[in-house]
């Protein structure tokens, strides 16, 4: 039997359609797709762009539609407040750009989305210092400085899918007043809920499993209402990485089947997960359901749920070995991203990026799988197919 959370998170992912003017009784949100919204009179137009983060009067700010979709992930997510934006990265964006200052210094956690820290190293030319700590020590207080302003957690991290005690790092920044963020993609609002642990931002890229259909890009910025505000104002706004009210309509679609889609991404993932960690081809398989250890009860304590993103490892891993692989598989197609209904593989691996693997702190012969719906028997004989040749 489901759990109450686990109703609630259903009744929040199906909610119709319920604003005004809506005689047809239509389910779905109509799609707004207009840039201003004309007002009565000049003294309203004044007010309500004075507080233009919760009133629509061009549509790079508020938008109805895209409205009720940041109305129903901050539900989802347990905040108070939620902000869509045209990608992930112009969430991320946002928060970093749009509120760290010169002089302020970003402490990065797990291995975290490669893009993410591109862009920390841009903002290198602004004075804003950032360290990256890929294999998380057990203490990260050495790391934390004087002028720390930001923790950022990733969890499970990328490629690896590493998993922190986010409660209490959550709990260790906030005794020092450092604000959190966390990328919480991997899991979904539905299978990990940070919020709820003490971290104080939320960010999801909604063109993964939120949308689910490979047909939309959006992200989403999840917390309190004063955070949500102030990134809304300095970064949201300034940036105008907006997302589009058919943009909205789109992910909003794939919200609704969201804890279908996922509870079919699981059982996937774990019969694939099984076979992969049977086969003698492969050296290790990363994915939260096969932690041991004290990285078991971590996982037992901050999640309801696992997606179907994971990783493993070839057994003498090299370019040439991974290439024969990935050129075998027929189901599992070639392709970034991941989340969608679509059976995915990539890998880290380039010709002669040896070095650069183990900067990362990554395996040669890494290849990183998102599975999708397809279902777990032909999943698996594909994999296997694959890897007969290498």
């Amino acid at each position: 039997m489901d759990s109450r959370d686990e109703v609630r998170d259903r009744e929040i992912c199906m909610a119709a359609w319920d604003g005004p003017d809506n005689p047809s009784g239509a389910v779905a949100p109509p799609v707004y797709q207009t840039s201003l919204f004309a007002k009565p009179t000049f003294g309203r137009f004044v007010a309500e762009q004075a507080a233009e983060h919760e009133n629509p009067v061009y549509s790079r700010g508020t938008n109805p539609t895209v409205a009720f979709l940041e109305e129903r992930l901050a539900l989802l997510e347990r905040g108070e407040a939620a902000k869509c934006f045209a990608s992930g990265m112009g969430a991320i964006a946002a928060v970093l750009a749009g509120t760290l200052k010169s002089g302020d210094h970003v402490l990065f956690v797990n291995t975290v989305y490669g893009p993410t820290l591109e862009l920390a190293e841009h903002l290198r030319r602004f004075g804003v210092e950032h360290t990256a700590l890929p294999d998380p020590p057990a203490d990260i207080g050495p790391w934390i400085r004087d002028d720390t302003a930001l923790i950022y957690l990733e969890s499970p991290g990328t490629m690896l899918m590493r998993v922190l005690d986010v409660p209490a790092l959550a709990a260790q920044a906030r005794r020092r007043g450092i604000r959190t963020v966390i990328d919480n993609t991997w899991a979904t609002p539905l299978h990990q809920k940070p919020l709820t642990f003490g971290v104080d931002l939320a960010v999801h890229s909604c063109t993964k499993y939120i949308g689910g259909h490979s047909d939309v890009v959006g992200g989403v910025l999840v917390g309190s209402r004063e955070a949500v505000r102030e990134v809304f104002y300095q970064g949201h706004q300034l940036f105008g990485a907006a997302m589009s009210a058919m943009e909205a309509a789109l992910v909003l679609r794939g919200l609704r089947t969201l804890p279908v889609r996922m509870a079919e991404h699981r059982r996937n993932a774990g019969a694939v997960v099984e076979a992969l960690a049977a086969h003698p081809r492969v050296a290790a398989v990363h994915h939260p359901a096969v932690a041991h250890g004290p990285d078991e009860a971590l996982v037992r304590r901050q999640f309801r749920g696992y997606s179907g993103l994971l990783s493993f490892e070839l057994e003498d891993g090299s370019f040439d070995r991974v290439a024969r692989f990935m050129d075998a598989l027929s189901l599992f197609r070639i392709g970034v991203s991941w989340g969608g209904y679509e059976s995915l593989a990539t890998s880290p691996q380039r010709p002669g990026n040896g070095d650069e693997l183990r900067a990362r702190g990554l395996p040669p012969g890494l290849v990183r799988l998102s599975v999708g719906l397809e279902g777990a028997a032909p999943q698996i004989a594909d994999l296997e197919r694959a890897l007969a040749e290498v």
